[in-house]
């Protein structure tokens, strides 16, 4: 295919083998997600499985299925199922579990067990995220209403309800948020469609 831009050939040996760090930029969220999961006293947030056990099959650190979480709550990945796929063919999830590959019973099983200590742990990563500015302070408002009224009052609601000055979401705010994450990442087909209709408005909630 001369005179276009061409892959890399499948079956090309390299000399030097590719490093995983570098498919990931040094400005990658995900990097905080790393740093900001490291960093936590899993066993006193009250995370189960942080001391392995000494017979029996080898399990994941929490550290490694709490990041592939905390991912999926900033990216819109709802399903377990969905998260095993993305562990497997996200680069960025690739790099952040360092190539784990987890199945979805594995990771619903996390969830069911350690719920409370998520949503913490959820709750206090979008904070920290908003003292440190990674944010924006836009808001985005879609409206599918008609009424009747003066322009001016339209304007005027419009700029009291959207203002840039308004308020970040409380505590409690963000904790629902959180449980509603979880909620919505049940195996059962029906309460995830449920579910679905809502997330994206939740979201804008907390990013806004």
């Amino acid at each position: 295919m001369k005179r276009f831009v061409e892959g890399t050939d499948r079956q090309q040996s390299t000399l030097f083998p590719a490093v995983l760090d570098e498919y990931v930029g040094e400005d990658n969220p995900v990097r905080a997600i790393d740093v900001f999961v490291d960093g936590l006293d899993l066993a006193k947030l009250g995370f189960g499985g942080v001391a392995p056990l000494a017979t029996g099959r080898p399990a994941y650190h929490p550290a490694s299925l709490l990041k592939i979480y905390i991912y999926g709550y900033f990216n819109r990945v709802q399903s377990s199922r969905r998260l095993e796929r993305e562990c497997q063919r996200n680069v960025e999830l690739v790099w952040l579990t360092g190539h784990l590959m987890p199945d979805f019973k594995t990771i619903a099983d996390f969830r069911k067990d350690n719920g409370e200590a998520i949503c913490k742990v959820c709750r206090a990563f979008v904070l920290l995220c908003r003292r440190l500015g990674l944010f924006g302070d836009a808001s985005v408002a879609i409206d599918g209403s008609c009424h009747q009224c003066a322009r001016r009052s339209i304007r005027e609601t419009s700029q009291r309800r959207f203002a840039k000055s308004s308020p970040a979401p409380s505590r409690a705010q963000s904790s629902r948020q959180s449980s509603a994450f979880l909620h919505s990442l049940d195996p059962n087909p029906t309460f995830a469609r449920c579910v679905r209709a809502t997330l994206p408005s939740q979201f804008a909630e907390c990013l806004v």
